[in-house]
């Protein structure tokens, strides 16, 4: 008899579970359906950009009037600086979704990676504004001045301060004594990699250093250059463009900076909301602070530029011109 309520009680337990069981498989698909979702619509309009700015990479490398120009020389810098951070962004958010840990020697190198590109951006855009703002106030040494070769060497100069501030990182924060055998305890980001207050506060001086200069550095330059278009002696036009070249400078840098409160929000929020709701948080500020930035340069530059617009319209349409009647390259 004893076997018979057994028996008889099995199915009814089996029957409890059930309901929870299902619930849980229901919220482990919908996780992974929410997971997939979120993935696509940010991966997608990464690689529609990152095709968009390999072109413009192309098209202004593609003419010698690109390659001999030095405007267009830094600009094709500042793209480069922007598509590899763009590539690299999305490699590791990627490995993050697939939950990916790696050892911090490979961790470490592409935090490097997007380090030196990040740094990169707004000294060039301090490189830019300067060039503008010769252009307009002093219009007759222009050609003396801003040289390729002088724009080379300024380049390197870019390139040389963002490595020695990677290196000076390096230094800081990176677990020597454990090289190749030290696995990162949660996802590769640059949270991970530093390991002490030292190399936070010096990562945080740096950007505050760097972004405060650019922004000095592009606003003396607009105001120098409002002031040159109200005397009787300069170009109009050309003081106008240059004025609103370097507002839209001021807007790129505006948006390169969003990408260094990224961490900090997300630090910030993380003490007052559940894990769940910042990782959507996440998902969201990744769009809006790392896609977005680092997409709107070939946007910003490449349309409104005369001379790169149909040239980068040609290539992106696959080289065929979609204009009535006319079936000319560009020139």
């Amino acid at each position: 008899s004893t076997k018979q309520r057994n028996n008889t009680k099995r199915p009814r337990v089996c029957s409890d579970l059930a309901p929870a069981a299902h619930a849980l498989q229901s919220l482990q698909y919908q996780g992974l359906l929410e997971k997939l979702m979120v993935s696509t619509l940010s991966t997608v309009p990464s690689c529609v950009f990152l095709y968009v700015n390999g072109t413009m990479l192309f098209s202004l490398r593609s003419k010698p009037v690109f390659c001999g120009t030095p405007r267009y020389v830094l600009l094709y810098n500042l793209l480069f600086a922007d598509t590899v951070q763009l590539a690299l962004s999305q490699v590791m958010y990627i490995l993050a979704v697939c939950r990916v840990k790696l050892l911090y020697p490979v961790c470490g190198f592409l935090i490097l990676l997007t380090h030196l590109t990040s740094g990169m951006s707004p000294l060039t855009l301090v490189l830019m504004s300067l060039e503008r703002y010769v252009a307009v106030c002093y219009p007759l040494r222009h050609t003396t001045i801003i040289t390729i070769r002088n724009t080379a060497v300024a380049i390197t100069a870019v390139w040389a301060v963002s490595s020695l501030n990677n290196l000076t990182r390096l230094l800081l924060s990176f677990p020597f004594q454990k090289l190749g055998i030290l696995q990162v305890k949660d996802l590769c980001s640059n949270i991970a990699v530093m390991l002490g207050s030292v190399s936070r506060e010096y990562d945080e001086a740096f950007t505050c250093v760097v972004f405060v200069s650019a922004g000095v550095a592009i606003t003396s330059s607009y105001i120098s250059v409002a002031a040159a278009a109200r005397s009787a002696s300069a170009d109009k036009t050309s003081a106008r463009k240059a004025r609103n070249t370097l507002l839209l400078h001021l807007v790129q840098l505006g948006l390169s900076l969003s990408s260094t409160i990224y961490n900090p929000l997300l630090i910030a929020l993380s003490r007052t909301v559940t894990r769940i709701v910042i990782v959507r948080i996440q998902n969201v500020f990744y769009v809006c602070f790392v896609i977005l930035p680092r997409c709107l340069s070939s946007l910003i530059y490449g349309l409104r530029d005369q001379r790169i617009r149909p040239v980068l319209i040609y290539h992106l349409c696959c080289r065929l011109r979609l204009v009535k009647g006319s079936s000319q390259r560009p020139s």
